[in-house]
């Protein structure tokens, strides 16, 4: 509107455009002295009158106690939290008990994982389908009439009063203040400061819900009076509707073109609650999981070595992580299940396991030579693999090929973004590297034992259908063969176990 009323003063020139300003300059001041509430300015001195003054100590009184009350509640999630569950009804309320982390932890005792993460998963459904539009639409008016009320009330009345009696003291209410009248032009962006707040304290929204919500929020104390609020509302629409403070910017600037510009809070909060409700049920569901999936590693690891802590790279390593954390960078993904592989094939695949394999594969006398042959085709993928590993670890080294890179890129990511992404390639490629090691080795650990459990099975029967010189075969073995068998497919059964969960981790299931 002031954009179209300029270009239309520029048709004239400027001394018409100057000579129109002044006319309508000189109109303000009849609007102001026709106005109900005139008495807040004397257009003549330019002055503002106690009056004035008056009107902005009433309105303190009235909502200085929320001041006090509401410090911080723009920026405190527990308001938030109590506005969304204000408006959930009680099967709402009954489903987000039910979804949460302590009714989860204390349900998953005794249940299945996959069970129990598919009921949760349904009630969370449930949950986020119980807010619909019309719920959805309430909340967030609530929050935002509230936040209304907290940037009105959090206006400095206090300073604005000041400059109209200096002895006040703020929220000292039993002073008598006597209001001095002052120029004009120390209040104008005061005016417009609480037009820019006052904009939003809409009288005909619903206060009484607003209100209560905010009751709750201070655990049961009013952060206003309640009926005076009502009534300053009504006062408010009535000033308001009389559009005093913008003539009197208007006309203190000498400027009859201005606009307030209201802030008029548009704040949605619906949607990051459920999804934050979404996240804390799946970290909770998660948490279970990868607790469940921790004491089975743990369980297995302790079957197969003796023990859960084996440490046995030098290079793919926790330790190295650290480094890569700290600038954000996700680092080795696979340090747990590298370890156990690289030891189970130096520990016991090229001892224990080796040695039954060469005993079958070289002196064994197979019916069938297509059986024995992907039994050695098995053999020798774990016996490349285990040189690979070596291989692998010693170019994460810091003189290694990846590791001399790693390292120079390190030292420049904090200035330069390109790098964190070379590091992060190089990074990717490791840990796809060491995924597919851990897949493939489980993937041939799992032939040879099939393999090892048909040569079981064939031993115990008679006649033979495997092997045909079982008597050469035994009387080669320092140890009951048998039972020597069983022990080392119980091994790489609980060996190929434990691999499964870090295979899976990377999508695919050995």
């Amino acid at each position: 509107m002031a954009g179209f009323l300029d270009k239309i003063f520029s048709l004239f020139g400027s001394d018409d455009t100057e000579s129109s300003k002044k006319k309508l300059i000189k109109q303000l001041a009849k609007d102001l002295s026709k106005n109900k509430y005139g008495r807040f300015y004397r257009v003549k001195g330019e002055e503002i009158t106690p009056a004035f003054a008056k009107f902005f100590y009433d309105v303190y009184k009235i909502v200085s106690p929320a001041q006090v009350f509401l410090q911080n509640a723009e920026k405190s999630d527990q308001l938030k939290q109590l506005t969304v569950e204000f408006f959930m009804d009680k099967k709402i309320l009954a489903l987000q008990s039910r979804i949460s982390k302590e009714s989860i932890e204390e349900r998953s005792k005794g249940a299945q994982t996959a069970s129990l993460a598919k009921q949760v998963r349904e009630e969370l459904n449930q949950f986020i389908t119980g807010f619909d539009s019309q719920r959805f639409k309430a909340i967030d008016e609530c929050y935002r009439l509230i936040m209304a009320f907290v940037k009105f009330t959090g206006f400095d009345f206090f300073f604005l009063l000041k400059k109209f009696d200096a002895n006040i003291s703020e929220r000292n209410f039993s002073y008598q203040p006597r209001f001095d009248a002052i120029r004009a032009e120390y209040v104008s962006d005061d005016i417009k400061d609480f037009l820019e707040v006052a904009a939003a304290v809409d009288p005909d929204q619903d206060w009484k819900t607003a209100l209560e919500v905010l009751k709750k929020y201070k655990n049961g104390m009013d952060v206003v009076n309640q009926a005076h609020w009502i009534k300053l509302l009504a006062f408010l629409k009535e000033i308001r509707r009389s559009k005093i403070f913008e003539l009197l910017v208007r006309h203190i600037d000498k400027d009859p073109l201005w606009q307030s510009v209201p802030r008029i809070p548009d704040d949605n909060i619906v949607d990051p609650y459920i999804q934050k409700k979404k996240n804390e049920t799946e970290a909770a569901l998660n948490s279970i999981q990868n607790s469940r999936r921790n004491a089975q590693i743990t369980q297995l690891a302790q079957t197969v070595f003796g023990s859960a802590d084996v440490q046995r790279m030098k290079n793919y390593t926790d330790k190295q992580n650290e480094i890569y954390l700290k600038k954000d960078l996700e680092g080795f993904t696979y340090v747990q299940g590298m370890n156990y592989l690289k030891a189970f094939l130096l520990d016991y695949f090229k001892k224990d396991i080796r040695e039954l394999c060469d005993l079958f594969l070289i002196r064994g006398q197979w019916v069938s030579q297509v059986l024995s042959q992907q039994m050695s085709e098995g053999f020798h993928v774990l016996m490349n693999i285990s040189e690979k590993i070596l291989v692998f670890d010693d170019k994460l080294g810091e003189n290694g090929e990846n590791g001399s890179r790693l390292k120079a890129a390190l030292v420049k990511v904090d200035r330069d973004k390109g790098q964190a992404k070379y590091v992060r390639i190089i990074l990717q490629a490791a840990n796809e590297e060491a995924l597919q090691m851990i897949t493939k080795s489980a993937q041939a650990l799992i032939v040879i034992g099939k393999h090892l459990k048909s040569i079981l099975e064939d031993f115990q029967k008679s006649p033979h259908e495997l092997i045909i010189n079982w008597k050469e075969l035994e009387s080669s073995s320092e140890t009951p063969l048998a039972g020597r068998i069983a022990g080392i497919y119980k091994k790489i059964y609980c060996f190929v176990q434990m691999m499964q969960f870090f295979a899976q981790e990377g999508g695919n299931e050995a």
